[in-house]
């Protein structure tokens, strides 16, 4: 298991992030993405999420799940 590379404060403060696929339609925190997808895949959908600095990024996983993160 990889180390988070951002804090739950410096995510949440920037970023609300939904959750949508497979029976689930929910805004999450950052606890929740974590438990979701894991630390290692967190830290690289991070990075595109911050590297972007769009209005909103949307990431799609093969397993159904579509995240979206809206920059505040």
């Amino acid at each position: 298991m990889q180390a988070l590379k951002y804090t739950s404060r410096e995510v949440n403060r920037n970023f609300r992030i939904k959750v949508s696929g497979l029976g689930i339609h929910e805004l999450k925190g950052f606890t929740g993405f974590v438990g979701l997808v894991g630390s290692e895949l967190a830290n690289n959908l991070l990075d595109r999420a911050f590297r972007s600095r769009a209005d909103k990024v949307e990431c799609k996983l093969r397993r159904g799940l579509k995240i979206t993160f809206y920059y505040k």
